[in-house]
């Protein structure tokens, strides 16, 4: 029987039937999936295999799936995708406060799962957007060291906080930012998690995006997470 060559992914989780199914279907499409069902297991099995993603639920038997997660970001940046349950919206939240790079709300599908450790996985493996001084997203396109946007080669105006929000998407792309990580990179901490000051914000950025796109139907980029923040698509 031919081994998977793909990418090394480390499944936590304590349901054996969710584990089952995640390790069968991610081992047909080549990963190399690794298991574990408590806290513990999971980060000896992190430190010995040095996984290239983790699929981590976070409410696990022993150790909090949160304070899995503290551990491997004190680690290494290796990416971290949440399976999370309805009841733990707020978990889910902290957990991309922490770090994780995504989430999955319990039931999933498997489409939707490969989906999002693909998306991940190329997150984790080119550079961090905003080192090149042109960076592009389709038909949308920031020049850093002009503080310059483009859609469909048409320039957009923005303002100095809206290209600030941006920049910030730009720099996380794919990726799930709550409110409270955009606040505070873009206004600092003190600047309430809530206040609908960054909706109407976001909104704008939003609209100008949009209103540069030619084509009729153009895709939406910065997607509504709702109950938790904001994501950059690129595909």
């Amino acid at each position: 029987m031919t081994q998977p060559t793909g990418a090394r992914v480390l499944v936590v989780d304590d349901e054996p039937g969710i584990l089952r199914a995640v390790q069968t279907n991610l081992g047909r499409h080549d990963f190399r999936v690794e298991t574990a069902t408590t806290g513990r297991e999971a980060l000896e099995e992190y430190n010995r295999l040095r996984p290239d993603l983790v699929l981590l639920d976070l409410g696990l038997s022993d150790i909090d799936g949160l304070e899995v997660l503290k551990a491997i970001r004190e680690r290494a940046n290796t990416p971290v995708v949440v399976l999370s349950a309805h009841e733990t919206e707020r978990d889910k939240i902290v957990a991309l406060d922490l770090g994780a790079d995504d989430y999955l709300t319990k039931p999933f599908g498997i489409n939707e799962l490969l989906a999002r450790v693909r998306v991940a996985l190329r997150h984790a493996a080119r550079p961090t957007a905003g080192t090149d001084p042109i960076v592009r997203f389709g038909e949308l396109e920031l020049d850093m060291e002009r503080r310059r946007v483009t859609v469909d080669g048409t320039d957009v105006h923005l303002t100095p906080t809206e290209w600030d929000l941006l920049k910030l998407f730009a720099a996380n792309p794919d990726k799930v930012l709550t409110d409270r990580m955009i606040t505070d990179n873009v206004w600092g901490s003190s600047f309430p998690a809530q206040a609908h000051s960054l909706h109407v914000y976001v909104a704008r950025l939003r609209k100008k995006l949009e209103s540069g796109a030619q084509e009729a139907g153009a895709r939406r980029r910065i997607l509504t997470e709702p109950g938790v923040g904001y994501r950059l698509v690129t595909d």
